[in-house]
Parts: C-alpha cells; structure tokens; sequence
C-alpha cells in the first residue's frame, strides 16, 4: 500500500486555507467598546474620523449635507447644506480636501479644509467633480482614499479606482465572496490595506482584499441593532481613527454611533 508521509494534519490544515474559494470565510461579530450620541435626524452616507472630530455626509432631497460633529457627544459643530436638487452620498478626505459624492446628478462637491478652524461656521466649497458613468449610470454611493487615489462605489459589486486629479477610472475590481459578487456595496472605508463596505439592508460590513476584490472576512453588526435603530434605517458609516486604532459604525438615522473591536487581521494590515 502506497504511504503519503507529507499528508500530515498540518499539511492539510495548510492547503485548505490556501484555497480561499473553499474556505468559509470567517465572520467577526461586533463588540462594543464605547457608544456616543448621534444626531437621529442625520440620514448618514459618509463618515470621516479626523483631528479628533468626525466629518459627516448626510443624504436626502433638501437634507443634505455636510458636517463637523463632536465625538464624544454629538454635537453637529458645523453644518453646510448641498444644492436641494442632490442627494448627499459618501465622504472621503484628501490632501486637505473633503470630496462628496451625490447619487444620481453624476456631480460631486469639493470643500477645503486646509483653513479648517478659521472658516468658521461654513465649510467652504472650492470646486465640483464629476462621477465617471458605469454602464450608461453615474451613481455615486460611497468614497474612500487609499492614500494614492480614490475608491467609488455605486451599488453594484464593482469597484473603481479614481485618479483624484481627473476623476479617471485607472482599475476596476469585482468583489466576490468565494465566487459569488456580492452587490449593493454601499459606504466605504480604507483600513490598513483593506477596504471595509457596507452592504445596502444588510446588517454586516465586507472587508474586502483590494488586488483581489475577495471578501476575507464579514463584521457582524447584528449586536448593534436595536428595536430603534431597525426602524430607523440601515447600517451605513465607517470611520477609522489610524492614530488611536479605533473602529466606528452607524446608521442612517441611528441615535447612536459605536466604537467596535477592530478584528486582528485589521489592526495588522495585509
């Protein structure tokens, strides 16, 4: 009888997780560490941890806007409204620059903030960009930098990267887990060499490998949803404070926004 020496457990145990299209892809569930007030009213689409304070897109027809809000008790610190006739979407910060995504204008807003403090109370808008269309569309839904260049998604399983100085797509990717594409990606954000998304009514965030677009793992937000925050709207808002290496989520009209437990693989990177 033919002997195998090299099949030992640990050789097994190694080729099963090389193959990540067979492996179950491991799933997180949220532990909170700290929970802070938050705006009920605020319909949030983007969220921005920054200088100790969060930057805060909100969504809706004659609502949107965007915000600088206290942390620690959710105080909305300052407020700028965008045109009645667009749809507030995701948030990304840039070389001084906060970029706001709309949903369907195709239009898209850009506010300095190298004065921070001394524009006070108005965010002041120094220019607009344009959504590059996808399939005859030109959704925007949600906005992260990666360091080097822009992440936008529209709702579908696609992924673009975006040169910020023109706004061109220099890569797209799919994002699958195991083999099947994994739509309505929502808001996102950029967590040492991850990309975190959230997943449009569903209660999970995908962290996703950007070269490959694989879901590697899922957080579970099932802890955070209350008999309120059900009713009142769906998980969406990622912020990440590199500095303090705290994770925080939300939800669209959600009364309060939570610190969770970053997961190992995060706080490690890629």
């Amino acid at each position: 009888m033919a002997r195998f020496p090299c099949l030992t457990p640990a050789f097994l145990f190694l080729l099963f997780w090389s193959l990540p299209a067979l492996a179950t892809t491991p799933t997180f569930k949220a532990k909170v560490i700290a929970a802070y007030p938050h705006d009920p009213q605020s319909s949030t689409q983007g969220l921005v941890f920054m200088d100790g304070m969060l930057l805060e897109s909100t969504g809706g027809y004659g609502h949107s806007t965007i915000r600088e809000v206290r942390l620690e008790t959710g105080e909305v610190l300052r407020t700028t409204k965008l045109n009645p006739d667009h749809f507030g979407e995701g948030l990304a910060v840039l070389h001084g620059k906060a970029y706001v995504l709309t949903w369907l204008s195709g239009e898209g807003y850009i506010f300095d903030l190298s004065d921070f403090k001394e524009s006070w109370p108005d965010f002041i808008q120094t220019g607009t960009f344009s959504t590059p269309p996808m399939d005859g569309a030109t959704e925007g839904w949600g906005l992260a930098f990666d360091g080097k260049h822009l992440l936008l998604s529209n709702g579908s399983s696609k992924l673009r990267w975006l040169a910020p100085a023109t706004m061109e797509v220099v890569r797209t990717v799919t994002v699958v887990n195991g083999e099947k594409e994994i739509p309505y990606l929502n808001e996102l954000e950029w967590v040492n060499g991850f990309i975190l998304a959230n997943i449009w009514k569903r209660e999970r965030i995908a962290v996703i490998a950007p070269d490959t677009g694989l879901v590697r793992a899922w957080i579970d937000l099932s802890p955070l949803i209350t008999r309120r925050n059900r009713r009142a709207g769906v998980p969406n808002g990622i912020a990440y404070d590199a500095v303090g290496k705290r994770l925080f989520v939300t939800g669209k009209r959600w009364d309060t926004l939570y610190e969770i437990k970053v997961p190992e693989m995060l706080q490690a990177g890629k």
